[in-house]
């Protein structure tokens, strides 16, 4: 069977209906515009729309908190003084009156020596005093009456206070046989057993000094600022006890190895606490105004400058420097914000400085800083 039409004859066809539809509605484009009979608006129209509508954004009220940083030193305990308590004379030790582990008190009896030849020293220097005391006198009667020189008579005067001085010093030379605690304590080694010879500076025993022991560590030179005499600590031992404590020593100078200062914390009386052991301090630095932001709020201006967008009463973008002080789990620890500054949650990084925006409060962000503002208590 022949064809009777061509496909070109169709494609004629339809495309005389489509133009002869056009037509008839009477729709026509031109210029970028397009009908209004419920198409969509004409794209100048829409970028206009663009132009005077606002920029939404979210955006907290923010108000300051009292920082308060706990810095955690690690050491050990330290008693308050270790003494020596020595002889100050040479001799054999003839009795000590003190073992270890025994408690002494300042002025205690702890070691007495051998007298030696102490007391017949003594004696002999008794007699010449007595005898230098006696030709003395008899020479000042002597004078009264013209039978003396002035001389011989100062002479006797010079035996006499020679002797004097003789006496006293075998009297003392004789009392250093008695060895006295110079300090409270509790008796530990070195000390000396009953016939030891001693000569002079040996020790007779050594005290501990426990009341009060000491809690010793070493601060980085980072931190030592934030220190000072008389803030608390609370200490805790190796062995679980927990004591409280103050400050009562810095160091004025670093160690050269370590860059870091000793301190000593004078601990309340504790049970359990001895000399040497392993032990942690948590101490709470002087509190101080700042501001915590979640790291998203922060960025940097197009100098380079760390801060954050806020908002004025009018609603007018706003750049502000801050300063971090410091990074914690919950965000960063700001300065240089006003009390209740509004800050741009969400979008700031679609606007500029000066450009008025539609603001919207972030309801879960305020409730959050109100929470943390009861908890950490906010101003």
């Amino acid at each position: 069977m022949k064809k009777i039409f061509s496909g070109s004859v169709i494609l004629a066809i339809l495309l005389s209906i489509v133009l002869g539809v056009w037509m008839i509605t009477g729709e026509i484009s031109e210029g970028g515009t397009a009908g209004t009979n419920g198409g969509a608006a004409p794209i100048v129209e829409r970028e206009a729309k663009k132009d005077t509508e606002l920029f939404k954004v979210r955006y907290t009220t923010v108000k300051s908190k009292i920082r308060q940083e706990e810095i955690t030193v690690r050491g050990r305990t330290k008693a308050n003084a270790i003494v020596t308590v020595r002889s100050e004379t040479a001799g054999i030790l003839e009795q000590r009156l003190f073992s270890k582990g025994e408690k002494v008190k300042a002025g205690d009896l702890v070691c007495v020596l051998d007298k030696g030849t102490r007391q017949a020293s003594l004696s002999e220097a008794e007699a010449r005093l007595k005898q230098a005391e006696t030709e003395y006198k008899s020479g000042l009667r002597l004078r009264k009456k013209g039978f003396t020189a002035a001389n011989r008579l100062t002479q006797l005067k010079a035996t006499f206070d020679g002797a004097k001085a003789s006496y006293a010093s075998a009297k003392l030379e004789l009392s250093r046989i008695n060895i006295k605690a110079n300090a409270s304590g509790i008796v530990q080694d070195p000390i000396a057993e009953v016939g030891d010879t001693l000569s002079l500076g040996s020790a007779c025993i050594t005290l501990i000094d426990t009341d009060p022991m000491l809690f010793t560590g070493q601060v980085p030179e980072l931190q030592i600022a934030d220190f000072y005499i008389g803030m608390d600590a609370n200490v805790k031992l190796v062995t679980g006890t927990k004591t409280l404590g103050k400050v009562r020593y810095i160091a004025a100078a670093a160690d050269a190895s370590t860059r870091t200062y000793q301190i000593e914390i004078e601990l309340e009386s504790t049970p359990g606490v001895r000399e040497g052991m392993t032990a942690e301090t948590k101490i709470l630095l002087k509190g101080e105004k700042a501001f915590l932001l979640s790291p998203s709020w922060i960025s940097l201006s197009d100098e380079g400058i760390v801060g954050v967008r806020t908002l004025d009463t009018n609603d007018i973008v706003q750049f502000a420097a801050v300063k971090i002080v410091s990074q914690g789990i919950d965000g960063f620890w700001v300065t240089g914000l006003e009390e209740n500054v509004r800050i741009i949650t969400l979008g700031q990084d679609f606007v500029k400085p000066g450009k008025k925006v539609a603001p919207y409060l972030d309801k879960r962000r305020q409730k959050s800083a109100e929470i943390s503002g009861q908890t950490l208590g906010a101003n």
